[in-house]
């Protein structure tokens, strides 16, 4: 992996994999994979209609609202979650028929994929200002708001870092997801 700095408003939006909706690509490793062979991918989607989720077989997902009132996500016609309180992360298998109804107008959503077969993902909200050490399964560091600093330069809310090691700094009032991704053993 390569350490770097990815702009918000370098992320070009996108069709859904169903082409019901938009996101955009913050990150996927490895960078040239396809649909079918990435090993994870952060990005961003913009929902502005009750629509179905694209399908994502032996994919483990994490979503988490960013803004808007959120929706209701019902997984398989029986199981309905809440996705209304912001940065709160919740997973789910790619492969369920996910409907989502919306609670008010538009929203934004972030989403970690990560291929169940080889990796674990998690998405854990820091909110401590100060130095924050990174290791070798941190994949990506998304400001939700304020400011962060890294080696690399200095993040606004809607960008994104691809650590190599190293450390961040998280000012004062100011929120961010730290991404892991862990290999699983042979």
């Amino acid at each position: 992996m390569t350490s770097g700095i990815i702009r918000a408003a370098d992320c070009l939006p996108q069709p859904w994999k169903n082409g019901m909706g938009v996101t955009r690509e913050i990150a996927r490793f490895p960078v040239d994979a396809d649909n079918e062979h990435f090993l994870w991918r952060v990005s961003v989607a913009e929902v502005n209609s009750a629509a179905p989720f694209s399908a994502f077989p032996g994919i483990d997902r994490h979503i988490a609202l960013l803004d808007g009132a959120g929706f209701t996500m019902t997984l398989d016609g029986t199981l309905e979650h809440p996705l209304h309180t912001p940065y709160e992360p919740f997973a789910f298998a790619g492969e369920a028929h996910v409907d989502a109804a919306l609670v008010g107008g538009p929203t934004r959503d972030f989403n970690l994929m990560v291929r169940r077969a080889q990796a674990q993902g998690s998405v854990a909200v820091c909110q401590e200002p100060g130095s924050h050490a990174t290791d070798t399964t941190c994949a990506l560091l998304y400001v939700l708001r304020g400011t962060a600093g890294t080696a690399a330069g200095l993040l606004q809310a809607g960008d994104a870092w691809r650590p190599n090691g190293g450390a961040f700094v998280l000012y004062k009032d100011s929120l961010a997801f730290v991404v892991r991704v862990i290999p699983r053993a042979d």
